[in-house]
């Protein structure tokens, strides 16, 4: 029977024939690889078990669900076994280089320890991959939530004050919006024909912040177009637009409207208002202020409004916007009515866009922020 010969009797034996210490280096290579590799997965071992040990004591500590906690070991328990399983394989390798003896290789089969070993977790492992999996599929559900609550407030302020309006023949319409601090908007605007050479202008605001007064504000936007087409006289489209908003049983929504309908065949323009801010009107180099005709829109179902008529010539403006711009303040001074009408009457003819900018790049300098939102618009005849 053959007997194996010393350890250095077959260091010996296989070096002989080398000359060198190592029988193998391509192995010492291998093996100095696999030294490094399994360093770096100890390290993140390491790690995830600090990481491990702290979550068990906060969801111990909180009395929180520990799925966090077994996540947690079970990737520490996946870098331990690469660890290990790069640690044995780093000692075969090395082993191995010393002697082209089967022996030595023999010791490569010390890999089976963490094969065997990840063959006895497996259950284990799937079951927590499956946890990991539907906790991804949770996490990014609850991501795609919290984007569709971030762009809701953006979808309702492109529907209340959209970014662009249609053109129309005869006249020339700048518009901006500057949306304020709170989630949802309360600021609308809207341009229609009302008829064949009609073009109905509205803008309007609803007290307060939040989805209730905006959704408010998207009723009395839509509304509002079917009564103007219904009726002529804007106070009359009012007064029904009233009676309907008194009926939303929401009497703390009050709703300020002004309208403007421009009609080019009669060379005029009617003019109704629910408690908005006072229009300017620049006609044959005078401004004109157009206030009020009726009070805000809930206070009272049975209020009336009543319309004023103007000429409309070719090169007037007319320049609308919400009390957002008039209300910025600064300190305790607010940017009010006579600088809107300081800024238009300074270059009543530049372009419509270009008022709008300058009237919104005002209240910025003045006030800085903005704290609620601002429309404005300016519509001339050309």
């Amino acid at each position: 029977m053959p007997v194996l010969g010393s350890w250095p009797d077959i260091v010996g034996a296989s070096s002989a024939g080398t000359g060198s210490f190592l029988a193998q280096p391509w192995l010492a290579a291998v093996a100095l690889l696999c030294a490094i590799a399994a360093l770096v997965w100890g390290r993140a071992a390491a790690r995830l078990a600090r990481a491990a040990e702290r979550i068990e004591r906060e969801t111990a500590s909180s009395g929180t669900s520990g799925e966090a906690a077994r996540l947690a070991r079970t990737a520490y328990r996946k870098d331990f076994h690469a660890a290990a399983l790069y640690g044995c394989l780093a000692a075969g390798f090395g082993l191995a280089s010393l002697s082209t003896s089967p022996w030595f290789q023999v010791l490569l089969l010390t890999t089976s320890v963490p094969a065997v070993l990840s063959l006895r977790y497996a259950p284990r492992f799937l079951a927590e991959a499956r946890l990991a999996e539907q906790r991804s599929r949770l996490e990014r559900r609850a991501e795609e939530v919290l984007a569709q609550d971030q762009l809701a407030p953006q979808r309702w302020a492109a529907r209340l004050a959209p970014a662009t309006l249609p053109a129309y023949d005869g006249f020339d319409i700048g518009w901006v919006y500057e949306p304020g601090t709170g989630m949802m908007a309360g600021d609308f605007y809207d341009v229609f024909p009302t008829g064949p050479r009609r073009l109905a202008v509205v803008i309007g605001d609803v007290a307060g912040h939040g989805l209730e007064p905006s959704i408010t504000a998207f009723q009395v936007k839509h509304i509002l177009r079917i009564f103007l087409r219904q009726y002529r006289d804007p106070a009359q489209a009012l007064e029904e637009l009233n009676k309907t908003v008194s009926t939303l049983g929401r009497p703390e929504d009050m709703v300020s409207v002004c309208i403007v309908v421009f009609d080019t065949e009669a060379g005029t323009l009617r003019h109704a208002s629910a408690g908005h801010p006072p229009a300017f009107v620049w006609h044959r180099g005078e401004m004109a202020t157009l206030a009020a005709t009726g009070p805000l829109l809930a206070l009272d179902a049975g209020a009336g409004y009543f319309s004023r008529d103007l000429p409309l010539d070719i090169g007037d403006l007319v320049v609308l916007y919400t009390d957002g711009l008039t209300e910025a303040r600064s300190g305790g001074q607010l940017f009010g009515e006579e600088r809107v009408a300081h800024i238009v009457r300074r270059d009543p003819g530049q372009e419509t866009t270009v008022i709008c900018k300058t009237l919104l790049e005002a209240a910025r300098d003045f006030a800085s922020p903005l704290l609620d939102d601002v429309a404005i618009m300016a519509i001339r005849r050309v």
